[in-house]
């Protein structure tokens, strides 16, 4: 067993285009349980990258996310959730905290969601048409796909999703000065200002919406107004920006892979694993999430991780797990293989992978089948990507069909 002493520096910037990060690719092959050093917080901590050893930190009660009011390493100036998220809890408390969401985004609701989902579909499909070529679709359908209906989920009204969309981008871009950390803390502000005005406002007026719902639970005692706050925030963040970037992601790659989109057309049953692969494949975060902090002495892959230590994993770097996938950087829509990461794994797995997934079969089938010489209206290296962003992802997609 190692206990290893030097640590490396990951700065964390910002790579081309949909490229694997050097620095976890070097992490998986040479040092896959390394000390590292990140642009924030105090000290250093552990950076945890094969498959097997991320599945095992991130589902031993030994590591705990419980990290409020600690001086861990961080990744960004601030911290992206608010303090009483549910990814700061623990179990038991995660679970009864998370209880509350998960059946607007089990199966049988995001089957209800389809049909809805499908109509929007075809209004903003109808838009980007009724545009011309080119147009970016990005703007047209990829952002806005996923803000309605994280919108109407949790009812959000349709006048007010703009405003979460630009709030979402500045709570989500890395900031470098205190000019920017202090734009980040009032917009953190304003979004719990804005949810407790719209649970006070579905206390009295109920809907058949999840904030209803998580108004109830609060009046009956099952999470306190700050948890909900906590999860609105969580829930309207994270169903915008990552789905709208992982699924630009996607685009991205079928439009620049010789033939995928072309097998999809081919063979339309294959989209639901094709998603499957992307989620897999695409490099979705820059960096790497939140840490967890050890509770005693535990060995992962060999080497010691002292009680009061952080530790970091990447679900990026697992997905590309040779000793998991074999020839891990090429995108395979039959690939046969264990689970892939990308949701998580353990207690902290996304609340809502079934809507994401739903969101991005739809998507990809509509565009493979409805433009069947859809292709990029520029070329790939003239496409620009988001900066200083947590999750990667394109500023548009220039398209022709």
């Amino acid at each position: 067993m190692a206990d290893l002493d030097s640590s490396r520096v990951y700065d964390c910037a910002d790579v081309p285009a949909l490229d694997f990060d050097p620095f976890l690719r070097e992490s998986l092959s040479r040092a896959p349980v390394s000390r590292i050093r990140v642009p924030h917080g105090d000290g250093d901590c552990w950076l945890v990258t094969r498959y097997d050893d991320v599945r095992f930190v991130t589902s031993d009660p030994r590591f705990s996310r419980d990290i409020l009011g600690r001086s861990a390493p961080r990744m960004t100036r601030h911290t992206i959730p608010l303090d009483r998220a549910v990814s700061y809890a623990d179990p038991p408390e995660h679970a009864r905290v998370r209880a509350v969401v998960a059946p607007a985004f089990s199966q049988r609701a995001v089957d209800r969601l389809r049909g809805p989902a499908q109509a929007l579909l075809d209004r903003l499909i109808h838009d980007l048409e009724g545009a011309g070529p080119p147009a970016d679709l990005v703007q047209y359908v990829i952002s806005p796909f996923p803000l309605e209906i994280i919108g109407e989920v949790l009812g959000v009204p349709a006048a007010d999703r703009p405003l979460w969309r630009e709030w979402t981008q500045v709570i989500f871009t890395r900031v470098h000065d205190e000019a920017a950390a202090a734009r980040v803390k009032r917009v953190k502000e304003s979004a719990r200002d804005y949810f407790r005005a719209l649970a006070a406002l579905r206390r009295v007026a109920p809907r058949d919406d999840l904030m209803s719902a998580m108004a109830a639970a609060v009046a009956a005692g099952r999470i306190d107004e700050d948890e909900l706050l906590a999860l609105a925030t969580l829930l309207q963040l994270n169903g915008w920006h990552a789905v709208r970037n992982n699924a630009a992601n996607m685009v991205y790659a079928l439009l620049t892979h010789e033939g995928l989109a072309d097998r999809l057309r081919e063979r339309p049953s294959l989209v639901p694993q094709a998603v499957e692969e992307l989620l897999r494949w695409v490099p979705h975060k820059h960096a790497i999430g939140q840490p967890r902090v050890a509770t005693e002495d535990v060995e992962v892959g060999g080497v010691l991780i002292r009680a009061g230590e952080f530790v970091y994993v990447s679900y990026v770097a697992a997905n590309r797990d040779e000793r998991v996938y074999d020839d891990p950087d090429r995108i395979d829509f039959e690939r046969r293989g264990p689970q892939h990461v990308a949701f998580g794994h353990g207690p902290h797995y996304c609340v809502a992978p079934m809507l994401a997934r739903m969101e991005a079969e739809l998507l990809l089938s509509n565009l493979v089948t409805r433009f069947p010489r859809l292709r990029l209206a520029v070329p790939a290296d003239e496409v620009s990507w988001q900066t200083d962003v947590v999750i990667r992802g394109p500023v548009g997609l220039p398209v022709a069909w």
